[in-house]
Order: C-alpha cells, then sequence, then structure tokens
C-alpha cells in the first residue's frame, strides 16, 4: 500500500477514537452540569443525548471532509507531517465545540436563574442585630417619629472628629 493510503488509515482510526472518547467523557461528565442548568433531570438527559449526537455528527463530518490531501505524500516523515496538521485541526474543533456548547449553556442558566431571582423577592428581615455600643441607630425605612423624652432632647449630635475650623480649599 502507498504511505498516503497507511497516512488515511491512521487519521481515521486517532481521529475517531478521539472523537468517541471525548463525546463520552463530555457526556458522562456534563451530566451534573446539565441538570444544575436545567433544573430538570429528564430534559438534561435529553439534552445530553442530542448534544452526543450532534457532536458525533460534526465532528465525524468534520473528520471525513478534512481527510483529503491534495499534496502527493512519497516520505514517511511527510505522512506524519500531515498526520499531526489532521489530528490537530480535529483537537481544535473538538475544543471549539466544547467551548461553544460550555458558553451557550452557561449562559442560558444565568438566564434562568436571572428569571427565578426575580419571580421570588427576597424576605424582609425578621429582626434587628443588637446595636454596638456607642454607634447611632439606623432605620433604613427612613426617620420615624419619636415620643416620650428623646424628642425634647432635639437632634443627638455626631460622634466621631471634629472637622477643622476656618475654610475649606476649594474642590478641583
Amino acid at each position: 500500500m502507498d504511505v498516503k493510503v497507511w497516512m488515511y488509515l491512521a487519521y481515521l482510526a486517532v481521529s475517531i477514537g478521539l472523537t468517541v472518547w471525548v463525546a463520552r467523557a463530555l457526556s458522562r461528565n456534563g451530566l451534573v452540569f446539565l441538570e444544575d442548568v436545567f433544573a430538570d433531570k429528564r430534559l438534561a438527559d435529553a439534552v445530553n443525548s442530542l448534544l452526543v449526537v450532534g457532536f458525533y455528527l460534526l465532528n465525524l463530518g468534520y473528520v471525513t471532509v478534512a481527510m483529503k490531501e491534495a499534496d502527493a505524500v512519497g516520505t514517511t516523515s511527510q505522512a506524519l507531517e500531515e498526520l499531526s496538521m489532521k489530528v490537530g485541526w480535529v483537537l481544535l474543533v473538538l475544543g471549539a465545540l466544547h467551548f461553544f456548547n460550555v458558553f451557550a449553556l452557561g449562559r442560558y442558566r444565568r438566564g434562568r436563574l436571572r428569571q427565578q431571582a426575580a419571580a421570588h423577592p427576597p424576605l424582609a428581615p425578621v429582626g434587628y442585630l443588637p446595636a454596638q455600643p456607642g454607634a447611632r441607630p439606623v432605620n433604613p425605612a427612613g426617620p420615624t417619629p419619636q415620643t416620650g423624652p428623646a424628642t425634647q432632647a432635639g437632634p443627638t449630635p455626631p460622634t466621631g472628629p471634629t472637622p477643622p475650623a476656618g475654610p475649606t480649599p476649594p474642590v478641583r
């Protein structure tokens, strides 16, 4: 057989083997991620199966289209160089497909979590923490009318260092 034929056979064996290995690893390890993305195990299983089929179709289609080599391959070293280029492109396509899937599913997950957060407003506080010694009480709802001796005394002076006396320099 010709050196080019051996190169084609090695390319197919390596590319198909890599595709099957990566698809199984992504399917097995990505299921947990998909269950978190969709919050439904049945839907995650279905999407996982569809992603595996699409992954096989795209990658094996690319492998078969990129198999043809127009230049003559006369020596073993030329065959290995061409084989490494072809397998390298297959690995880059595998990585790009994986990145695109993770990116798209991550965006979907963020949108779903954002919708859930908007549908469930945060709970009102049950109580307040005890006041620290020397700290002024803060009411987030704004000032409330007070009754009793505290209102007759007037506002409480601020605590902390006093500002220096005299004119303040202009702000540039």
